[in-house]
């Protein structure tokens, strides 16, 4: 059951950067489908389609290229191969609150590769610890050779 535009029409004025400098998501980009809940609820469990479905479409979005790319790159279960996140959010009762849960799931997922990841500069450990390393083991060696095996 798809739902209507109106249940993200509420939401569709987040769209633009976030508080971070993350770029937010557009509600209108998202496809959300309403689907009944797994687990215990009792008799209700089985009638209301409370859970949330969402999918999102990287390569469709109106995310910057670079974000998107290392969208594609995350190693993360949510994301399929055909380059969609798929998140199922069903951890409230009503509909309502397991889409913002859903939303906020996602948005989180882009604000962690908004920002590119610093590069590491290479270090070179110091003559002295060169030193240290070499003495240690040359002692070491030492203590390995007294070892030596039992004379007959």
């Amino acid at each position: 059951m798809l739902l209507p535009r109106s249940l993200l029409a509420g939401i569709a004025g987040l769209a633009g950067m976030s508080s971070r400098g993350a770029p937010r998501i557009d509600p209108l980009e998202v496809e959300v489908s309403a689907v009944r809940a797994q687990g215990a609820g009792g008799q209700n469990v089985n009638k209301v389609a409370s859970a949330i479905h969402l999918r999102y479409d990287i390569a469709a979005s109106s995310l910057p290229g670079a974000v998107r790319e290392r969208l594609l790159a995350l190693r993360d279960a949510r994301i399929g191969a055909d380059g969609v996140i798929v998140i199922k959010a069903q951890r409230f009762r009503t509909r309502e609150r397991n889409l913002a849960d859903a939303l906020a799931r996602l948005q989180a997922l882009v604000d962690k590769v908004a920002v590119p990841p610093r590069p590491r500069v290479p270090t070179r450990p110091s003559l002295a610890e060169k030193r240290r390393r070499l003495e240690d083991k040359r002692r070491r060696g030492e203590i390995m050779a007294r070892r030596g095996g039992v004379a007959e």
